[in-house]
């Protein structure tokens, strides 16, 4: 299964990747100047030094030989266009958001969505973010009530594996049912109803 994590910018993607990639993973992370100052918006994330310019990946396999490989795609504007391009064929997204700056993820979600992605939201819980409940954070999102919520850290792998195998299992649910396989052997011998006596 290909999937996307996707995000606005410094809510930690390459972090959750990073965590749960069981190969050596792909990072394209360049470190930022102050050039891009006045284009990458640093309010809420003023530790951040690098950020990725092309994708991240990473590969993880589940129990029942599922395998999971993880794009990670940059969360500016000026990377939409490239958003697109590493979307393609993939079955779902899993959304990372920041409570200190939810609105930025109204546009990552509507990317999504046009896509025709399924996807998940996993609330990334940085240490001086503002902690809210599940069912605060579903209605300031605006999620559909099927869409899978979850609070995660993404530098702990159980917590960041738990959002992702949500994903896995919302794309599951949302693939369209396989038709019925027909008999190769064609239909069984016509029998009698029991209950209607034979004819002579």
């Amino acid at each position: 299964m290909k999937l996307v994590v996707a995000g606005p910018f410094g809510v930690g993607k390459t972090t959750l990747i990073r965590t749960l990639s069981e190969i050596a993973t792909l990072h394209t992370e360049e470190a930022m100047t102050e050039t891009g100052r006045p284009v990458d918006d640093l309010a809420g994330v003023p530790g951040k030094s690098t950020t990725t310019v092309a994708v991240d990946f990473g590969r993880l396999t589940l129990p029942g030989n599922v395998v999971l490989y993880m794009f990670g795609t940059p969360g500016q504007r000026r990377f939409f266009p490239l958003w697109r391009d590493i979307a393609r064929g993939a079955v779902g997204a899993l959304v990372l958001a920041d409570t200190r700056r939810l609105a930025d993820s109204f546009e990552i979600m509507d990317m999504v969505e046009e896509q025709g992605l399924p996807y998940a939201v996993a609330v990334n819980r940085f240490p001086d973010a503002p902690d809210h409940p599940v069912e605060v954070l579903r209605t300031h999102l605006d999620l559909h009530a099927a869409t899978p919520l979850l609070l995660c850290d993404a530098r702990e792998r159980d917590s960041s594996l738990d959002a992702l195998i949500a994903l896995a299992e919302h794309v599951l649910d949302a693939l369209p049912a396989a038709p019925a396989t027909p008999d190769p052997a064609g239909p069984g011998p016509v029998t009698s109803d029991p209950a209607t006596p034979e004819q002579p």
